[in-house]
Formats: C-alpha cells, sequence, structure tokens
C-alpha cells in the first residue's frame, strides 16, 4: 500500500517535461556565462541559430509544458499534446529574449587593453625607496586600477614621494622622475 502523504502525485508527462526544462535552464546558464558550447564551423560561429536560443527555448518549453500539464491533469495523450503546444506557445518569447541577451553580450564594446605604453605620463607615489642605481617600487593607476612598478630615477626619492613615469622600461619597471 502506498503512502499518499509522501509519494507525489505527478504525471509521467510532467517529470519528463521539468527534466527537459532543467536541462534547458543548465544550458542557457552556460551558454549565457561565455561557456563554449557545441561550436560547429568555427569558435566564433554559432550557426543560424544560437545555443542560446535553443537552450532558452527548450528550457521555457520544458517549465512551461510541465506547468501546461498539470493545469489540465495531463494522464492522456491529447492532454500531453496540448501541454506541450502551450509549452511551445510559451518558449518563443524566451528563446527570442535569450538570442538578444546573447548577441548583446557578444557584441557589447569594450574599452582596449592598457599597454606599457599607457603608463608613460602617469603620476603616482613610491612605495619603497628609489635609490640611485637600482630599482625601487612606485604605485601609478593604469586604467583606474592600482598597478605597483619597479622604478628607476636619475636621483634617490624618498618613500612618499609623489612621481611622474617618463619612460616604460619593461612591463613592470618604469623611469620615474619627482612631480
Amino acid at each position: 500500500m502506498r503512502n499518499v502523504d509522501t509519494v507525489p502525485n505527478v504525471a509521467t508527462g510532467t517529470f519528463i517535461f521539468l527534466i527537459i526544462g532543467g536541462a534547458g535552464l543548465g544550458v542557457l546558464a552556460l551558454a549565457l556565462l561565455g561557456t563554449e558550447l557545441l561550436h560547429f564551423g568555427g569558435v566564433d560561429v554559432d550557426g543560424p541559430i544560437s545555443i542560446e536560443s535553443v537552450a532558452g527555448f527548450a528550457g521555457a518549453f520544458g517549465f512551461g509544458a510541465a506547468i501546461v500539464n498539470e493545469l489540465v491533469g495531463g494522464r492522456t495523450t491529447g492532454a500531453v499534446a496540448a501541454a506541450a503546444a502551450g509549452g511551445a506557445l510559451a518558449a518563443l518569447p524566451f528563446a527570442w529574449v535569450a538570442t538578444r541577451l546573447g548577441r548583446a553580450a557578444r557584441r557589447m564594446p569594450t574599452d582596449a587593453t592598457p599597454t606599457r605604453s599607457d603608463l608613460v605620463g602617469s603620476v603616482g607615489l613610491v612605495v619603497s625607496p628609489v635609490p640611485l642605481n637600482g630599482y625601487g617600487e612606485v604605485r601609478v593607476r593604469l586604467a583606474g586600477q592600482p598597478v605597483k612598478l619597479n622604478a628607476r630615477a636619475d636621483q634617490p626619492i624618498p618613500v612618499g614621494a609623489r612621481i611622474f613615469v617618463v619612460q616604460t622600461l619593461s612591463e613592470t619597471s618604469v623611469h620615474v622622475e619627482t612631480y
């Protein structure tokens, strides 16, 4: 005898639709986070239909069909077919939105990556003394972020002095003067 309090009465169709919805939601999350899935024809080619749109459609179809299946009491083939049609109707706007979001994320303009030549002209502070014939450390801002660099100078510069970068010696070292 079955205990009615502990076993939910869920139709098989609803359970299958929930699995489809969960799988679609998982793939959609991975696709929108930039995970490279199922690229055919090249790394940057999704084809005529993007992974985001397929995943958005599958997720909304599964969950929408599960809701409709429970509302119509999907115990017959006709009720499950009606639930599938309702899920497909609900899924179309979700697929469109997922496609638009994916396209917007891929085409989002970004700033150029800062290079060492962008350091010239930066103003900063000495964080460890710069000796006459050696390296000290300075902190400057590059693209709004603090960057700590090795520094050389033509004269000794004490800790806390304001400096001006006149030349980049490498990716991590600069030639500075007092400001």
